[in-house]
């Protein structure tokens, strides 16, 4: 049994606001969009990522459309420090995009991140210190008044650095860090402090950020600290204020959307809710929230699939499955009467009108997704436990996006058969022809490896409708290089994600020791998934991508190249 909260857990008080305007206003524009993930989400991983996969992640970043990036801590590790200096002498910094680099309010931590940023073009300096009553009690040790000396001497250390390097622009960015647990009176008192001291001006903004550092209440409470602060920070037109919601109640979205009605301007957060704890917002659902009601949000999630791959491979974290907008199920329908008015609304939408098709509040197509798994099948429809058939009684292991792929498949041809149930043996011939028949237009013939320096080589023989082609290529590794080769049949291919499994062995699979999966796309739309199954694993990967290829259509892939 959970204990008392009452006699635990102390209420938040409301805030006295009671002339409040939030509650009547509307979001009008997209914020200022700040993405924290090379920082904040790094923070909060099993393993941090190395300099490879976070020049990776930022190149990525910068092709959605974020402005500015929070990139690292890099007074905290030697990584952070080289991060940054990789950024910086690299000229992986696109003009337009700001890196923001974060410190305590400390002066050695504040100094070693001057040394990191030297020789950028503009630069946010991120400066923070906890300003609630238990920090000031119970960590610091001080009372408010030192609190705010602490704020006040970083930023004359800040400003001072600043003037060292005249051929940098530095913005100076402050967290009240525990904002949210901290009186507003208080709050207010610090903030104020900071931007007199760097004399903030309309032509010299301070972002003041206003994290919830924990979620205390409810969101509206939220809004409420953020419309207090806005009505009453001193030199308000010389601030952008910021919001930078967690996620320890479930709310930091509505958090957020709320904030961004009650005066703020700017919103930190990280790609699908990375971040300490239970993460930070989720930019990717707030985006596409305010996309949803019509406001371009200036960021592009129009191939949000190659967004998730990627955000995968550099975190190691899983997306959800349900994960909104970008979860591999959130378009699809199981129900019956789900299907039935998903395949009316479907049949009533027209081009020019505005979108409203049931139980689906965005257009798949807006983020790059195919109609194909919309309406699928499963155990209630009668014709479900596919993928728990293949694996038991074949030892195929479907990854989570084959299975809605596959699912199609099989949904289509029962429906050509009258709605029949299909058997485990119907079921993994189905997946053969689909997958493994090697009477197609591409068929593959016999691959040899060779190394060639410090890359991978291959001499790959494959059929076209008849003719034998000998075709080479190199690259990081034989998948890499086996799709190098396919360019000499102009065919310009990318690799959305790729698996090797071990079979189980059962069924008439049993003489086989492994199975690669591979998601292949063309360039001008299109994505499908190819698999290979061999004794040998390379050679089961190279058909696994002949296979993709075949499915593509290879006409239509090199008419795509």
């Amino acid at each position: 049994m959970l204990s008392d909260p009452a006699a635990k857990y102390r209420p938040f008080p409301p805030i006295d606001l009671p002339d409040r305007q939030w509650p009547s206003r509307i979001i009008e524009r997209a914020p200022i969009w700040m993405s924290t993930d090379l920082r904040d989400g790094n923070q909060a991983l099993f393993e941090p990522m190395n300099v490879e996969k976070k020049l990776r992640l930022f190149k990525l970043l910068c092709e959605i459309g974020f402005k500015e990036i929070e990139v690292a801590f890099p007074s905290a590790s030697q990584i952070e420090f080289d991060f940054v200096r990789c950024l910086i002498e690299g000229g992986h910094i696109p003009d337009g995009v700001t890196i923001e680099v974060l410190t305590q309010a400390r002066e050695h931590l504040i100094r070693r991140t001057f040394e990191a940023v030297k020789g950028a073009k503009r630069v946010i300096v991120h400066v923070y210190n906890a300003t609630s009553p238990a920090f000031r009690e119970f960590v610091f040790g001080m009372d408010k008044a030192g609190v705010i000396e602490m704020a006040v001497k970083a930023v004359r250390l800040i400003k001072e650095l600043a003037a060292e390097q005249p051929d940098t622009e530095f913005v100076l960015q402050y967290s009240p860090e525990t904002f949210s647990a901290t009186e507003l009176s208080f709050a207010k008192a610090v903030c104020d402090a900071v931007t007199a001291e760097w004399g903030a001006t309309p032509e010299r903004k301070v972002i003041l950020n206003l994290p919830a550092t924990v979620e205390m209440a409810t969101p509206n409470v939220y809004a409420d600290q953020i419309e207090w602060m806005h009505r009453h920070l001193e030199r308000r037109n010389g601030v952008i204020l910021s919001l930078h919601p967690h996620n320890d109640r479930g709310t930091a979205v509505a958090a957020a959307e709320l904030g961004l009605m009650a005066g703020a301007e700017r919103v930190e957060g990280c790609l699908f809710g990375n971040g300490e704890r239970t993460g930070n917002v989720d930019l990717v659902t707030l985006a596409m929230n305010l996309y949803t009601q019509g406001i371009a949000p200036g960021l592009d999630f129009s191939d949000i699939n190659a967004v998730a791959r990627t955000y995968e491979a550099c975190t190691q974290l899983p997306i959800h499955p349900r994960h909104p907008y970008v979860g591999d199920l959130v378009f699809t329908a199981f129900s019956g009467s789900h299907q039935d008015a998903i395949k009316k609304g479907f049949a009533a939408q027209r081009p020019d009108s505005f979108w409203a098709v049931p139980y689906l509040p965005v257009d798949p197509a807006d983020l790059g997704r195919s109609y194909d798994s919309v309406i699928r099948v499963n155990s209630q429809s009668g014709k479900g436990g596919i993928a728990w058939l293949l694996e038991t009684g074949y030892g195929i292991v479907l990854p989570r996006r084959l299975q809605i792929e596959f699912s199609s498949v099989v949904q289509r041809e029962t429906d050509a058969s009258g709605g029949g149930e299909m058997t485990a043996a119907e079921l993994y011939d189905l997946f053969r022809r689909t997958y493994l028949d090697s009477e197609r237009p591409l068929r593959y013939v016999e691959h040899h490896l060779y190394e060639h320096g410090k890359a991978q080589g291959i001499r790959l023989v494959v059929e076209v409708e008849g003719v034998m082609h000998l075709l080479t290529g190199e690259g990081n590794g034989p998948v890499d290089a086996a799709l190098h080769a396919l360019r000499g049949l102009g065919l310009d291919l990318q690799v959305r994600s790729f698996e090797e499994r071990a079979l189980a062995p059962s069924g008439e699979a049993a003489e086989a020791a492994a199975c690669a999966f591979v998601e292949l796309s063309r360039h001008g739309g299109g994505e499908r998934f190819g698999v290979g199954i061999d004794t040998n694993i390379v050679t089961a990967s190279v058909k696994a991508i002949v296979s993709g290829v075949n499915r593509l259509g290879i006409a239509a892939a090199r008419a795509a190249a």
